[in-house]
């Protein structure tokens, strides 16, 4: 998943800005939605939105994404294997496979 350079270098970032005061784990969520909010908006009125703005959008989600885990304590490659994890059991292959049925409709 992520590299751990990546990790400090938004780290060292942040850091040399002082922005981590103003990174209350409430903040950091908001701003994921926020930021998602915008990814979105790349897809507005047209399905072929431009790959560099999307990536743009996507980098600072996953930006946030990083720093809130960091706050929480949280390792994010981690929470996304015990996730899968669980999604797994919700979805197994021989009832999900090609569908998008909700688990509790399978």
């Amino acid at each position: 998943m992520v590299d751990k350079s990546v990790r400090d270098e938004i780290a060292s970032f942040m850091a040399e800005r002082d922005w981590a005061q103003f990174h209350s784990a409430e903040n950091l969520a908001k701003s994921i939605v926020i930021e998602a909010g915008e990814l979105l908006e790349c897809f507005q009125w047209n399905a072929d939105a431009d790959a560099a703005r999307v990536r743009e959008e996507l980098a600072d989600v996953l930006t946030y994404c990083m720093l809130l885990a960091d706050r929480i304590g949280a390792d994010p490659d981690q929470i996304v294997l015990d996730k899968l994890a669980t999604t797994r059991e919700k979805y197994p292959v021989e009832k999900a496979r090609g569908r998008s049925t909700k688990y509790d409709a399978l």
